[in-house]
């Protein structure tokens, strides 16, 4: 039976990961009001001390302008609210604050107010060290707790750290227009997208955009290609010792990435490409497919870089592999992009407040439709199906919503299962020596279940 609209935007997970630990009461904020108090505004505002709150953001490049444009709306809406308070926006690259900036802040003990949070495993940690604040009673005040299609990875030891600003999903992207040309289908097995990939290279084209200088973006394919093979549950078991990165079927996935790296599927000289180049190779007509998050939709619209290819792009899953585990239709899904809080907000009233007020005017079915029409990311909270259908206009998206109401199941990213440290030896190490040609699938998967097994010690 179809499954509803409302249910496949708002991406609730018929199962997600389990969250458990030590707790800590070092986060609280202040319960008891009978309504939400997040208006500071005084008839002279100039009577009012200073305030600046440190904000950062991930909204920055090209390809994120509508994204920051919303943020800045909700950031003029919040000063205003609130007298005498004014942001400082700090806008760094998703990857670098998530592994570089905001682990060595949250060490220190300084990590800015308000900051861009990914959801599992990440809040879990910095949780249980406090650094944290508890918003369960903030979304209780606004009557807003239930209102999120999944907390789940924002979740630990009953409360609530964190909040998903918007869904995702991955797939390729394709260019409509090429595929017409050459008398091209949407393949249904991997045999027919070899096929299709072979016959693209032979025209002189780039079969698959590539840029793998930050391991999450060729890890994308590559997940989705070890859970074809080993299930899509395979990933949530090694952290349980149930299965390792060694095991033939994962080692399957890694060898199918590595055979279509050694045919040339790939743009030449990926390992020295950022993430935008990604893009434009594919923007460009250079490259025919893209693997990616449903995010880069909002690419496709009229003033963005690929406004050329509006009407001409097409998506699909990754079709099934002979003698793969589990679901075949299975892909990634998640909310564990959004946005948490330090808790030493918590020691300052004023700056409760404005904490307050920006929950409440990011965090709505406004900004949430906005999200999804302005940006193409797909709502984190429940939204009416038929507000949703008429809000939908364009083909492009119209094509990835059936993709993903075929998908039977899904699966979060391997970065959301597994250990910082497991994550750290795949993305910046194994996976750009398995593109070159430093390593081998065996080697790779040897290679990660040792530090597996060592951050499972660690952490009994």
């Amino acid at each position: 039976m179809k499954r509803s609209l409302m249910l496949l935007l708002s991406l609730c997970f018929a199962s997600s990961l389990a969250l458990t630990g030590c707790g800590s009461d070092t986060n609280k904020t202040t319960e008891g009001s009978d309504s939400p108090k997040t208006d500071t505004k005084t008839d002279d505002p100039k009577s009012v001390e200073p305030l600046e709150m440190t904000l950062r953001h991930t909204q920055v490049g090209a390809d994120k302008q509508k994204r920051f444009a919303i943020l800045q709306d909700v950031v003029k809406k919040v000063e205003e609210e609130n007298a005498g308070l004014k942001f400082k926006l700090d806008g760094v690259e998703s990857d670098v604050n998530r592994k570089e900036k905001l682990r060595g802040e949250m060490a220190a003990g300084n990590p800015p107010d308000i900051f861009d949070l990914f959801g599992s495993p990440d809040s879990k940690v910095y949780a249980k060290e406090g650094k944290l604040l508890d918003l369960t009673p903030i979304l209780d005040e606004l009557g807003i707790k239930d209102k999120f299609s999944s907390l789940e990875p924002f979740t630990y030891e009953g409360k609530i750290y964190g909040l998903p600003i918007g869904g995702s999903g991955e797939g390729f992207f394709y260019n409509k227009e090429y595929f017409e040309k050459k008398g091209l289908k949407v393949p249904t097995t991997m045999a027919e997208l070899d096929q299709i990939l072979a016959t693209i290279k032979s025209d002189g084209k780039v079969p698959m955009a590539g840029a793998s200088k930050a391991g999450w973006v060729p890890l994308m394919l590559a997940n989705q290609l070890w859970s074809r093979y080993a299930g899509s549950d395979v990933t949530s078991k090694f952290v349980k010792g149930e299965a390792k990165w060694s095991d033939p079927a994962v080692v399957k996935g890694f060898a199918k990435y590595k055979e279509w790296v050694d045919k040339g599927y790939f743009k030449k000289g990926e390992l020295g490409f950022e993430y935008a180049e990604y893009t434009t190779q594919f923007t460009s007509g250079e490259a025919v497919l893209l693997y990616d998050g449903t995010w880069k939709s909002s690419v496709f619209k009229a003033g963005e870089s690929g406004e050329k290819l509006i009407g001409k792009v097409g998506f699909f899953n990754l079709p099934p592999v002979d003698g793969g585990a589990g679901d075949q239709t299975s892909l990634m899904r998640d909310v564990n992009n959004g946005y948490g809080f330090s808790a030493t907000v918590a020691e300052d009233p004023r700056k409760l407040a404005a904490v307050k007020s920006f929950i409440k005017d990011l965090f709505n079915e406004e900004m949430q439709i906005r999200g999804l029409v302005d940006d193409g990311v797909l709502p984190a909270m429940k939204i009416d199906a038929s507000v949703l259908s008429s809000k939908i206009t364009d083909d492009l998206m119209k094509e990835i919503v059936n993709v993903l109401n075929e998908s039977k199941t899904s699966f979060p990213a391997f970065d959301s299962l597994v250990q910082a440290d497991v994550t750290t030896e795949i993305s910046n190490i194994q996976i750009q020596k398995l593109i070159g040609n430093q390593t081998t699938p065996e080697k790779m998967g040897e290679a990660l279940q040792k530090v597996q097994e060592e951050a499972n010690s660690a952490s009994e």
